[in-house]
């Protein structure tokens, strides 16, 4: 099998950089071993332009939303599915600090940034007696029909093979300082491998050494039908839009009546499999914040591929210029990966060069080490 690209990995970047090779003309053959829960699968899928105990907006979020949504949109005609849809965050300052944070973030710069009309529109729902701010404009990533959607085409495209890869059968051919080097895997014949494998990358051969920092994040997935009346509780004049609730955690929708709670941002951790304490901690604090019921269903876990300087790793090895990554989306892969997937292959077809403080080449010199 003869194929421009090979894959490794279908999570959202896998998912994004297979959709713009086909755009751009590109074959590919994608390899992923089918797993219930990786960092993609088990994220709320919530992009939030604001981020942090400073209010602060994140990194190019004014660049990276208005390309994600056409990128949203797009992929979403082509699935027949909704795949992003406008949402707002509504914060509940859980401290006296974290209040006057955001009241003075707003008097210095209220992008992205709204206070209520009515600080008592969700005493039905929640316990709360700070008051809260919201934010928006916010967007849910629908991550479970995307991942499976965009999975069902490349698979109907006979481009898919659900296996684990090895990376002892990858042979790189050619000089490795040359552009001409070309790709082996078993059978398929590549002029170019890209990894989107999440923390798979950790290990990598070629990839081991850049400086991943893997978090460890766990959520768990609730029932509670009640909330859904709270939805559009402080904006009634547009109850189309989703509501995310945060108080320290956060309850985003997940489908019908179920949503998603969490999530813990571990560095330290023995196992990436959900614990016992996360599930107890977090139940504890939805009873407390809780007016309504709720029955958790399950409870799921994940490594998240994060870096040490919190961007991530796209283009080719230094010295195996057939050999690319795409990875290190941390927390913010659904604004990020279609951004930096479209980069790369912007890269690939064009040579147009990727972002300086992005592009993997930024780290030549301990990736040149022999």
């Amino acid at each position: 099998m003869r194929t421009d690209v090979l894959m490794v990995g279908q999570g959202i970047c896998g998912t994004f950089l297979s959709w713009w090779l086909e755009q751009a003309g590109l074959s590919f053959v994608v390899i992923d071993e089918a797993r219930p829960y990786t960092a993609s699968k088990a994220a709320a899928g919530l992009i939030n332009p604001v981020t942090g105990r400073r209010i602060v907006t994140t990194w190019m979020i004014d660049e990276l939303l208005p390309f994600a949504e056409e990128a949203y949109r797009q992929m979403g005609q082509a699935l027949r599915i909704t795949c992003m849809q406008p949402a707002t965050l509504v914060d509940f300052f859980p401290t006296a600090q974290m209040r006057l944070a955001f009241l003075k973030r707003f008097e210095e710069d209220p992008s992205y940034l709204q206070l209520p009309p009515d600080e008592h529109a969700y005493d039905e729902f929640f316990r709360y007696g700070l008051g809260y701010g919201s934010i928006s404009p916010c967007y849910l990533v629908d991550l479970p029909g995307l991942l499976a959607g965009s999975r069902k085409r490349i698979s109907e495209k006979g481009v898919l093979l659900e296996e684990r890869f090895d990376p002892e059968d990858l042979i790189v051919e050619g000089f490795p300082d040359r552009p001409g080097s070309k790709i082996h895997y078993r059978d398929i014949h590549a002029g170019q491998v890209i990894f989107c494998d999440g923390i798979e990358s950790f290990t990598n051969p070629y990839f081991s050494r850049l400086p991943f920092a893997p978090n460890k994040g766990e959520a768990l997935i609730v029932e509670m039908p009640g909330l859904s009346h709270a939805e559009g509780a402080g904006s009634r004049e547009f109850p189309q839009i989703q509501t995310v609730f945060k108080k320290g955690i956060s309850i985003a929708p997940w489908k019908e009546d179920l949503y998603w709670v969490g999530a813990s941002h571990e560095w330290a951790f023995d196992h990436g499999q959900p614990t016992a304490a996360f599930r107890e901690k977090t139940e504890a604090i939805l009873h407390e914040w809780l007016k309504v019921p709720f029955k958790t269903v399950e409870h799921i876990a994940s490594v998240r591929p994060a870096t040490l300087e919190r961007r991530p790793f796209v283009g080719f090895h230094p010295l195996y210029p057939a050999v690319g990554i795409l990875n290190g989306m941390g927390t913010k892969g659904c604004s990020l990966a279609p951004y930096f997937a479209y980069q790369l292959v912007q890269f690939i077809t064009k040579g147009i060069p990727i972002r300086p403080d992005a592009d993997v080449n930024r780290f030549s010199g301990i990736l040149s080490r022999k």
